[in-house]
């Protein structure tokens, strides 16, 4: 982490101590083994196999969709293609809502079956216990609260969350709870500030501000593969959607027109 990129592997030690080493951390969605290869060489501290992946690699309006299995599926090929970014795996929708056994149970199968080191879940107060009987289990557990996706009808969207009260209550009881580090997304950022401040966990922001002790971004985002999505907190720091539609529309051009393949393409 840091200025110089080591190539031993991120630890939730590492997380731990990062604030006191004066070090931020940057953590990247993946769900597949080409793109964690990629940001693993890159350097990225963190990777998520987040439930974003019902949006864009499935193609839905929410995460709610998103099984279990897809996250077991689709964390074997992140962890495949990492060797020094530290993997946390989504619990999903109604994965641990239901109780604490269940939550031990799912959260187990994303270290034992698919290789992660670490699961996420979504939730202040509420899902306390869950993240305590979590990490009773020797689980690490990041936690989430502000923005939570999982949440969107009670929410009613995806709105800024502005209850500072209840979100430093929130952010107090996952700390207590045993969490690692917690996910602020789209809080504003004085009370993000408030809320790291008060903490001695690290906090990473989506949408929460510079005063974090880390960011995420989705990878899709980051990467502009959809040009006509950018939320306020999303910076393009590639436009990779106009460069990857401008490759294939050549491809298929020269396939039509017969200059592809031509002898150097061809063996004899």
């Amino acid at each position: 982490m840091g200025d110089t990129v080591t190539t031993r592997p991120v630890t939730v030690p590492d997380f731990l101590s990062a604030r006191s080493r004066g070090q931020r951390l940057a953590m990247i969605t993946a769900y597949d083994y080409s793109m964690a290869r990629l940001l693993d060489a890159a350097g990225v501290d963190a990777i998520l196999v987040g439930d974003s992946l019902g949006m864009v690699i499935q193609g839905h309006k929410t995460s709610l969709p998103v099984t279990l299995e897809d996250i077991v599926y689709h964390t074997r090929c992140v962890v495949r293609g990492t060797q020094r970014a530290l993997v946390v795996a989504d619990l999903p929708f109604m994965t641990y809502q239901v109780s604490i056994e269940q939550a031990i149970t799912n959260a187990g199968r994303l270290v034992q079956e698919a290789g992660a080191a670490c699961v996420k879940l979504e939730g202040g107060e509420r899902m306390a216990d869950r993240i305590a009987g979590i990490v009773r289990a020797d689980i690490p557990v990041m936690a989430h609260i502000g923005l939570t996706p999982q949440s969107v009808h009670r929410l009613g969207g995806f709105r800024v969350q502005r209850q500072e009260e209840a979100l430093m209550n929130d952010a107090i009881a996952v700390e207590q709870a045993g969490a690692f580090a917690v996910v602020l997304e789209c809080i504003p950022s004085e009370i993000a500030a408030r809320i790291t401040q008060r903490l001695s966990i690290p906090t990473i922001g989506i949408g929460a501000g510079p005063s974090c002790d880390g960011q995420v971004l989705v990878c899709h985002d980051l990467l502009g593969l959809y040009a006509e999505l950018r939320p306020r907190f999303v910076k393009h720091y590639a436009e990779l959607g106009g460069a990857v539609r401008d490759a294939v529309a050549a491809y298929c051009q020269e396939v039509r027109d017969g200059e592809f393949p031509t002898a150097q393409h061809s063996f004899q």
